[in-house]
């Protein structure tokens, strides 16, 4: 299967002219033993190119590529199938910018084309290479320094749950995590996530129940959430406590339901935020919007969680308007590799900007993903590189630290 991949990267200040040409020519070689053809453009500080070939050799000369310390942050833009190859000369074809008219360059480029079809400019691939060479998002090049320029420092704020203030009789407990701003050192929020009493996961609680049993127990669980989560408030702003969607839908008086036990734990609305996944069909949307509407006017914020991993995260963005939604962690992870993420990710901010929704990034794992995320204008985070969920308590944050020298 012929396979085309295009990345962009950073070169390392220690690399020379005569290094860089030493290194085109072994990859020429490289590529053509390999049946692979290469198209590198190079601007004095950012490479750019193009692989095409079979997908198991093209697919093993990027993976050497991005082992590679010559440059850093690879980030891949495109991997796709196509019927035939756009070059065919095997090897590697260098194309250095600050010798030419980018005009000229993309012509080149054009003039180099083999496929039995004229190479357009519409060409998706072709797109790419003249938005590099036109620099038309070099503002959004982020230098991500390597991840062990930082420490991850524990603090001392772990605190655990007294053993009265847990209802044993209850059918399910709360594990709490932390929501922090890492660089101002703030927790913003305390997340409660279900669990069952022996520490399983939400799928385990709600496992063996009906539809209308599943609502029900999701709703009755927040009155342990508030009861447990009450104890824990001032170690945060404010409170996150998830809810399916449906639950307001389906059981009659949710939303006085939850106003109470809010109460009845002395707190009050506005230290509240309701999340709701947005995988989660809504099959009556007019209702739930009047329901999240009514949450808002005693003073609940509501987010979207998992934003992006469903099919009507727009929809919900544009039919109530979130005060907060929480990136989906399929979108974060290697979000510092990946241009394709990358690029969503810049369009919810930019779209959340527009509307003054507040952003989260969660599930973040990698130093490298939180140093792109907060270079792209996220400051709320979430995760276990800062902070896993504990049963019953709240576990000690690991601030970030940049260590001596860097």
């Amino acid at each position: 299967m012929l396979t085309t991949i295009i990345y962009r990267s950073h070169i390392c200040d220690s690399v020379s002219l005569t290094r860089l040409e030493e290194m085109v020519a072994a990859a020429n070689q490289k590529n053509n033993r390999a049946d692979v053809t290469g198209i590198l453009l190079f601007n004095g500080t950012h490479f750019f190119q193009l692989l095409e070939g079979p997908e198991e050799e093209v697919t093993a000369i990027y993976r050497h590529i991005c082992a590679d310390s010559r440059h850093y942050n690879v980030v891949e833009l495109l991997c796709d199938r196509a019927p035939s190859r756009r070059f065919g000369k095997l090897g590697m074809e260098l194309f250095d910018l600050r010798e030419h008219d980018r005009y000229e360059v993309l012509q080149n480029v054009l003039d180099k084309g083999t496929s039995r079809f004229q190479l357009m400019y519409d060409d998706r691939a072709l797109q790419f290479f003249r938005t590099f060479v036109e620099a038309r998002e070099t503002e959004n090049y982020f230098e991500i320094p390597s991840g062990n320029t930082w420490e991850f420092i524990p603090d001392d704020s772990a605190a655990t749950l007294d053993a009265s203030f847990i209802d044993t009789s209850a059918d399910c407990r709360f594990a709490f995590q932390p929501i922090i701003d890492p660089l101002a050192r703030e927790v913003i929020s305390l997340e409660a996530l279900l669990r069952t009493p022996e520490g399983g996961s939400p799928q385990h609680y709600f496992d063996g129940l009906h539809a209308d049993a599943v609502y029900e127990a999701d709703l009755r669980s927040k009155k342990v959430a508030f009861a447990m989560a009450a104890q824990l408030a001032p170690l945060a702003q404010s409170l996150s406590v998830n809810l399916l969607p449906m639950t307001l839908v389906e059981v009659t008086g949710a939303v006085e339901f939850l106003l109470r036990e809010i109460a009845a734990n002395g707190l009050v609305p506005e230290q509240i935020v309701m999340e709701f996944t947005e995988s989660e069909v809504i099959s009556r949307l007019d209702e739930f919007t009047d329901a999240v509407r009514q949450l808002k006017a005693a003073g609940i914020r509501v987010a979207i969680d998992h934003f992006g991993a469903g099919f009507a995260g727009l929809l919900l963005l544009a039919q109530f308007q979130p005060d907060i939604i929480k990136i989906n962690r399929a979108l974060i992870q290697d979000v510092h590799k990946s241009g394709s993420r990358q690029a969503i990710i810049h369009a919810i901010i930019n779209c959340c900007a527009s509307l003054h929704i507040s952003v989260t990034a969660v599930g973040i794992e990698q130093p490298e993903e939180w140093m792109w995320l907060e270079s792209a204008g996220i400051i709320q985070f979430q995760g276990h590189l800062f902070a896993s969920p504990v049963m019953g308590g709240v576990p000690a944050i690991a601030w970030p630290e940049k260590k001596a020298g860097w």
